[in-house]
């Protein structure tokens, strides 16, 4: 079963799994591997039946909004639609930069995408706004100001934090504090189990400052998902069939190791090693919803399978351990000594 889990010091709350819509439909960057509409609405279907109500997508997903925004129209009142803004939706005009109204952090540039993602997911509000990524040009003072005004006109319900280093985490939940402006509640990162970089600064940051963590890349662009054999070609028409670059990035010793572990342990519990994989996700602080995304009723039905997997002590503290980073100064210094 699907549990729910609050998101840090807020009355919001996550399906522990999440359903992102990355590859629902046409997209520039996503395209060769994506969802057609028919397939994307199974999906959804599925997730709905399951008991996920969080959906993910972002205005530079294509037509993700336009497809979610239609899909989950009728149950508009039951599901938490969380979308992102910082990036422009379309490239360059001619030689030049789009207008600098259409990308960053800046006011203008919020509520334009604020606005511009209510139009598409044809709806009244965006229930988790999420800032896709720093932006060093703009005071944080600035962009806060601007979503919390959104939040006061109602087009926006909460504020969520992605691809932020650790200090400019802290800088923004600690100026809203300061300035009573609507606080980050939450903070999204890419995590899974050859991914640990989040640990050192981020997750920690995370919990000290009451942050509930959303994670997407659980599965390492499917390289944790049991398709992939080392010495073999990637499976065409994967994610890192697509992206080789990407998959030479996991293609190491240790790696190869983490997900041999994770084989074994999935054939202990007889589920398939994605559910595995997100399971583990979901055993550790303050993870409160994995974002999963399935092109196909087939691999969402192998994601949901994690709800149910519960790992032991044992097998926890063995996949940490095969798949523990070199964690570097000052962590490594810190942990001789006490938690970090």
């Amino acid at each position: 079963m699907i549990s729910r889990r609050g998101v840090g010091r807020s009355g919001l709350r996550f399906s522990s799994l999440s359903l992102g819509g990355m590859t629902f439909g046409s997209n520039e960057a996503f395209g060769a591997i994506g969802s057609d509409p028919t397939e994307a609405a199974r999906v959804v279907a599925l997730a709905l039946d399951a008991g996920i109500d969080t959906f993910d997508t972002a205005n530079v997903y294509g037509e993700s909004e336009q497809l979610l925004g239609r899909l989950l129209r009728r149950r508009r009142d039951d599901v938490v639609i969380c979308t992102k803004a910082r990036f422009p939706t379309s490239g360059h005009v001619g030689d030049g930069l789009p207008p600098s109204s259409s990308y960053g952090l800046s006011r203008a540039a919020v509520v334009r995408s604020v606005e511009a993602s209510l139009r598409r997911l044809d709806t009244d509000r965006i229930d988790v706004l999420w800032l896709h990524m720093q932006d060093r040009s703009v005071p944080i003072e600035e962009t806060l100001s601007a979503t919390d005004l959104l939040v006061r006109q109602g087009k926006v319900r909460y504020l969520g934090l992605s691809n932020f280093m650790a200090y400019r985490v802290a800088e923004a939940v600690l100026t809203a504090r300061a300035r009573a402006l609507e606080p980050p509640v939450a903070l999204q990162v890419p995590w899974s189990a050859v991914s640990r970089d989040v640990e050192r600064e981020l997750v920690p940051a995370a919990r000290h400052l009451g942050l509930g963590v959303a994670v997407y890349s659980p599965l390492a662009r499917g390289f944790l998902s049991g398709k992939y054999d080392r010495g073999a070609e990637p499976v065409v028409g994967s994610r890192l069939g697509e992206w080789r670059d990407e998959f030479a990035r996991y293609d190491s010793d240790r790696n190869w190791a983490v997900l041999a572990a994770l084989r074994e342990t999935a054939r202990a519990h007889q589920v398939p090693v994605s559910a595995v994989s997100l399971a583990w996700l979901l055993a550790r602080r303050p993870v409160v919803s994995v974002v999963i995304g399935a092109r196909t009723e087939e691999q969402l039905r192998e994601n949901l399978m994690a709800a149910d997997v519960r790992l032991t002590a044992e097998e926890i503290a063995r996949l940490d351990k095969v798949s523990e980073p070199d964690w570097g100064y000052p962590e490594s210094f810190i942990a001789r000594f006490e938690p970090w």
